[in-house]
């Protein structure tokens, strides 16, 4: 039978259990181009979109018409005026729209905000988080959602004070999430009219506000509450816990990582009146951890993660962890004194099932830990070992003979891996995200047989691996077709045809290449024109690079968002070429560019001040540019960063 009956066979509803399957951007869109059919099953049932230029919202959104959220993150140019515009081209869309995305339009204000909600009456779910400049206007803009609301995010609105947080606690009394983490002008009196009036709220991150133990007094008052959040809450001391632990009936997850001024006992006392916690993460909180408040966690049957980075255990711990919490499927150890072989075994033996490890800086432990785990966890997910620096390839066999469903691992500067521990490590198939910077004894050879088993990976990291050079490199591409962030930075024996050969690496979108000293123009190039969709680069320090590689990115590289060319020999020209053509870069770092004039910089700022918003150059240079430059950019919404 032929392909085209083969396709015939297939009905939508197949279809459709086919598409479901797909996860990746890059397989929907191959899936998309089999033939007419395929796409019309993908276009009907797409709910999410993710826009980059502003112009193309409403055809796009006619070509899918169940879109029901859409994503103008990392879309450039979302202003009042823009807004305006597209409401007044056509509105239909709008009304479909249960989710937006508002994170990073930092030139947004009420006005266009508040005209954006009203055309959209079903929102359910509104992210406008690192909006810098959104203030009490634009959390009243947003109360206008009213009832449907459930989901808001507002990280880092620094204008945001009491008095715009009691507007949307008034109007948006439905909310089920919230997160204000960074809000630094809410205080108590914001948190105690909230926890009054958004009674339905189920997840609330508080982190970083400037808070005391009055805001959990009012926080316990929520019986519907299940996560809270409060990290880096420097203010909150015990009495704060003991509140929770008295209210707050339905809470299953806390965080309370560097928290300074708690005790280990509060911890204790919390979990005392919630023994149905499912997650508790206490990172950098406790100097101590008394056998009292060990033996607490006897309570915590159901517990799935434990999360204490930075604190004191003992042997005494890890027996209760192993005997107490058989649903634990992810722990939290990194930095923790008194972690050790011993402990390690104590853990996972006995039926605990562990999927995500965190054992970075848990200097003491050798291979026998790492054949405990492999013994013990073979259905691990997730291990972290950086700086584990006693463990040799024999941890890597075990891993590779044990541990196939291993999909992330960190063994940044682990002295002891090597090429023989890396053809160990390759039977871990199903890899996505490996990290090997500071591993000083792998070569090319490693990498060789990484790539040829590997093929999922999407994220390595290969920082300052000086035996890494060109042959690597050509491994990688030919083998690791599905990479998407990769860090060369300090691999000092690559050279331009190790960087032509990333050009074949189609999905592509993050690359790290600082100090590249025999990178030039010409790999810059090979480059741009290979990897379309590179999104973020880094080439700090690539002293080589002239301006003939900088116009090869200015010309073929549109998708650029993010870029560092701190430290290049890039001239005025090369600047205002990158600078002007990018149209979706957003945030650039341009510090000590010599061969930039100080008119140079500013030209190059007036093409692209539309458009920007963060950018990062030399402190000196505040008294060199012109006031209208530095306002202009500053009434758009760009941080700029004086370094």
């Amino acid at each position: 039978m032929d392909s085209a009956s083969l396709l015939c066979l297939l009905n939508e509803d197949l279809l459709i259990r086919i598409l479901s399957f797909l996860t990746y951007d890059s397989d929907r869109k191959a899936f998309r181009l089999v033939c007419k059919a395929f796409h019309r099953v993908d276009s009907l049932h797409r709910t999410h979109l993710q826009i980059l230029r502003p112009e193309f919202i409403t055809t796009l959104l006619s070509k899918f018409p169940n879109i029901y959220s859409l994503d103008l993150s990392i879309c450039p140019q979302i202003d009042d005026s823009a807004v305006s515009i597209l409401l007044t081209v056509g509105c239909d869309w709008s009304r479909r729209l249960k989710r937006l995305v508002l994170s990073r339009c930092t030139g947004l204000r009420s006005a266009g905000l508040e005209l954006l909600v009203k055309s959209c009456p079903f929102l359910e779910s509104i992210d406008v988080s690192y909006c810098w400049d959104f203030g009490d206007r634009e959390a009243a803009a947003l109360s206008i959602c009213g009832g449907s609301l459930r989901d808001l995010k507002m990280d880092r609105c620094l204008g945001v004070t009491d008095v715009g947080l009691a507007k949307i606690a008034i109007g948006c009394q439905c909310l089920e999430i919230l997160s204000l983490k960074w809000c630094l002008e809410i205080t108590d009196l914001g948190i105690d009219l909230l926890s009054k009036k958004c009674t339905q709220l189920k997840h609330l991150d508080i982190s970083y506000l400037k808070v005391t133990s009055g805001s959990l007094r009012s926080i316990s008052s929520m019986e519907k509450l299940e996560f809270l959040a409060m990290v880096g809450c420097g203010v909150v001391d015990d009495e704060g816990l003991h509140y929770l632990g008295n209210g707050c009936p339905s809470l299953q997850a806390l965080d309370v990582s560097r928290c300074d001024r708690l005790s280990s006992s509060a911890l204790a006392f919390l979990i005392k009146g919630h023994p149905s916690m499912l997650q508790i993460h206490a990172s950098y909180s406790f100097s101590e951890f008394p056998t009292k408040v060990i033996q607490g966690l006897k309570d915590l049957k159901n517990l799935k993660t434990l999360i204490l980075d930075g604190a004191p255990v003992s042997e005494s711990f890890f027996k209760i962890i192993n005997f107490s919490c058989k649903y634990l499927v992810e722990i939290g150890l990194g930095k923790c004194k008194g972690v050790t072989d011993l402990g390690i075994f104590q853990l996972v033996s006995g039926g605990v099932n562990l999927k995500v490890l965190n054992l970075t800086c848990c200097s003491d432990l050798t291979d026998n830990a790492i054949s405990a785990i492999t013994d013990s966890c073979r259905s691990v997910l997730c291990l972290k070992l950086e700086c584990c620096n006693s463990l040799t390839e024999k941890s890597l066999y075990r891993l590779g003979l044990h541990c196939s469903l291993l999909e992330e691992l960190d063994l940044t500067d682990c002295v002891g891996v090597s090429d023989t521990g890396l053809h160990y490590l390759s039977k871990c198939t199903k890899l996505v995200c490996l990290k090997l910077g500071l591993c000083t004894n792998i070569t090319d050879k490693g990498l060789y047989y990484i790539s040829r088993n590997c093929r999922e990976i999407r994220e390595l990291d290969l920082y300052r691996c000086k035996g890494i050079g060109d042959n690597g490199l050509y491994a990688l591409s030919s083998g690791c077709k599905r990479m998407q962030k990769l860090n060369l930075s300090y691999c000092s024996e690559v050279t331009d045809k190790g960087i032509e050969y990333l050009g074949y690496l189609p999905e592509l979108y993050n690359l790290e290449m600082r100090c590249l000293w025999n990178v030039t123009g010409t790999g810059l190039t090979a480059l741009a024109t290979g990897c379309k969709r590179l999104a973020e680069l880094d080439v700090k320090d690539c002293a080589y690079i002239d301006d003939s590689g900088f116009m090869a990115l200015a010309y073929y590289s549109r998708n650029l968002q993010q870029i560092n060319l701190s430290h290049c020999a890039i001239s005025d020209v090369g600047l205002c070429m990158v600078m002007g053509n990018l149209t979706r870069l957003q945030d650039a770092k341009l510090v000590n560019l010599f061969n930039v004039s100080t008119n140079g910089l500013e030209v190059a700022l007036r093409a692209c001040c539309v458009r920007l918003k963060k950018i990062k150059v030399v402190a000196s240079l505040r008294l060199h540019l012109t006031p209208d430059i530095v306002e202009t950019l500053s009434a758009r919404g760009c941080r700029i960063r004086w370094d």
